[in-house]
């Protein structure tokens, strides 16, 4: 019990510390994000019922890239912010709540929440 923590343990702490705050309701459900070494998800969850609305990830094979100019992980993760977009408003979802994950909102995160904003979901 030194208090210090390994850094999976201190984003985990980070995530729950974000979580009881950021909810998902019927009217504004929740986009949660997880990122791995190579590859982001996003889904949009309505807590309250426990059900996922609309998933998307950098590993689908029909991954739109066209309008970026970059390539990489980052531009990868833009694109999954446009496709989660796109699949939240034929859902019927316009508003949503960020949540990172405990991921600091740089790089591929903030990528993934400018691509859904430009592709229509109000936070």
């Amino acid at each position: 019990m030194s208090g210090q923590h390994t850094k999976t343990e201190r984003r985990r702490i980070r995530r729950y510390r974000i979580r009881r705050k950021v909810a998902g309701t019927v009217g504004r459900p929740r986009l949660s994000v997880f990122r791995s070494a190579s590859h982001i998800y996003a889904q949009v969850v309505d807590d309250e019922r426990g059900v996922t609305l609309v998933a998307a990830s950098s590993r689908e094979p029909n991954l739109d890239m066209t309008g970026i100019e970059a390539k990489g992980k980052v531009a990868r993760s833009m694109a999954v912010g446009r496709l989660i977009a796109q699949r939240a408003k034929q859902a019927g979802v316009a508003k949503v709540s960020f949540d990172r994950g405990g991921y600091l909102y740089h790089g591929r995160v903030r990528a993934l929440a400018d691509g859904a904003r430009a592709g229509g979901l109000e936070f």
